[in-house]
């Protein structure tokens, strides 16, 4: 899942409707074009962007860069849901009515290219010596790329973030910093007649597997090792049984039906004594009209594994050129923009994090940030994998299948012929989605 010092809602609450999209859009472009199809000066830059805080931000911003390119700005925020319903019926039909767009470099990026929606940034972001492409850091900025070609710049990063109660773990000697002595504080806290439980986390099938990803890589595990499935290693099955076993033992009743929105509120109300996910919603626990743990709440890196500590460190959200857009380089100027240092920096002095290197250096772009939880994020930020997912086409059935031995192991059963089930659909899985990646 996909992040800002402000939690948005992640549900759908509605589709748009396909014939109106069409149709509104056709009828702007009509409106605004010249003969042959070449933008007239007053045609709008038209970008699309998710309901997040960042965009928010950014709208706010773009009369300093309307001013700069001297042509109108016309931003449209949609619910994700929303978001990729639009892309499919204006992009399907190579609508030229969508310049700059927002999308998850994990979840998209791939089938948004093999569709042949994304125009190629390679050269843009490579020669551009002002934009300093290496400046972006090295997990974010490798998730950027597909097929060696680099088809988004990423704007909003995320990482997981080990939340805590400091009055429960201040006799513990602080806070876990190994997935061994998690398991061994949440077991001696968890009072789960008196309603406390020593971890809660996701535990959905489809939902927890972002958040797994940082205990199955941290056990030496991955989602595909040498092109091949990897959910069956000896380290995978570790990873499967330790966060099963963890939830199992320590967490809330009804764990596999929880994703973000039911787990975090656990945490926020005082029941538990650990948590784990994305740092981005941390604001939720320090809002008095939602969390009571607001005075006692601490922030923590990423436990270490028997492979170290390895979280992810993705961007959640990047910024792309529709492969159909009459001004590829005004929407070029505006990602220049936007994903420059100046504002990159603004946006996390307000609690946005970014995704450029020297941005994470400069103190006073963190001071919006806790001090432990700068400094979690930091640490996370320089460990972590680009990835907290199967990087193939179809994301969401790839999930499916690799979160079923997870909900055996919180069901307090035996994980090894689940993992095993697993392992095998996945294979087959990773031989069509390669087929159908090459046709």
């Amino acid at each position: 899942m996909s992040t800002s010092s402000q939690l948005l809602s992640r549900r759908s609450f509605g589709r748009l409707a396909a014939g109106v999209a069409g149709a509104a859009g056709m009828g702007a472009l009509g409106a605004c074009t010249t003969g042959g199809g070449r933008p007239g000066a007053d045609t709008p830059l038209r970008i699309m962007a998710i309901n997040h805080v960042w965009s928010q931000a950014i709208r706010r911003r773009t009369k300093e860069f309307e001013e700069r390119i001297g042509r109108r700005v016309s931003m449209t925020l949609l619910t994700a849901d929303q978001l990729a319903s639009s892309y499919n019926v204006k992009l399907n039909a190579s609508g030229t009515d969508v310049d700059v767009m927002m999308v998850r470099a994990l979840q998209e990026q791939l089938l948004f290219a093999h569709n042949g929606w994304l125009a190629d940034l390679t050269d843009r972001v490579t020669q551009d010596q002002d934009f300093a492409w290496p400046d972006f850091q090295k997990a974010p900025r490798e998730a950027s790329l597909t097929a060696g070609r680099v088809l988004s710049v990423p704007v909003v990063t995320e990482r997981p973030a080990l939340y805590y109660r400091k009055d429960l773990v201040e006799g513990l000697g602080g806070p876990p910093r190994t997935l061994e002595a998690l398991m061994s504080a949440a077991e001696e806290l968890t009072e789960k007649k008196k309603g406390l439980y020593g971890f809660v986390g996701r535990g959905q099938r489809s939902g927890a597997v972002s958040q797994w990803s940082s205990f199955l890589y941290s056990h030496g595990g991955d989602f595909v090792v040498r092109g091949r499935s990897g959910i069956g290693s000896p380290e995978a099955l570790a990873a499967y049984e330790y966060y099963g076993r963890l939830l199992a033992r320590t967490g809330p009743p009804g764990a596999t039906n929880m994703s973000l929105e039911q787990a975090m509120p656990i945490f926020a109300q005082g029941k538990a004594a650990f948590y784990i996910d994305a740092d981005a919603i941390y604001s939720s626990f320090l809002d008095p009209q939602v969390s009571t743990v607001r005075e006692t709440v601490g922030f923590a890196p990423f436990p270490a594994g028997p492979a170290g500590a390895r979280p992810h460190n993705i961007p959640s959200w990047s910024l792309g050129i529709s492969k159909f857009s009459l001004l590829r380089d005004d929407a070029w100027e505006f990602i220049r923009w936007a994903a420059g240092t100046e504002v990159t920096a603004a946006l996390q002095k307000d609690g946005i994090p970014g995704a450029r290197a020297s941005v994470w250096s400069d103190p006073a772009s963190l001071g919006s940030f806790p001090p432990d939880l700068a400094e979690a994020m930091r640490l996370n930020a320089e460990r972590g994998l680009g990835y907290d997912r199967p990087r193939v086409l179809q994301v969401g059935r790839a999930r499916d299948i690799v979160g079923r031995p997870l909900v055996a192991g919180i069901l307090g059963e035996d994980v090894r012929p689940a993992a095993r089930d697993a392992d095998a659909e996945f294979a087959d899985f990773l031989v069509r989605d390669n087929r159908h990646k090459e046709s």
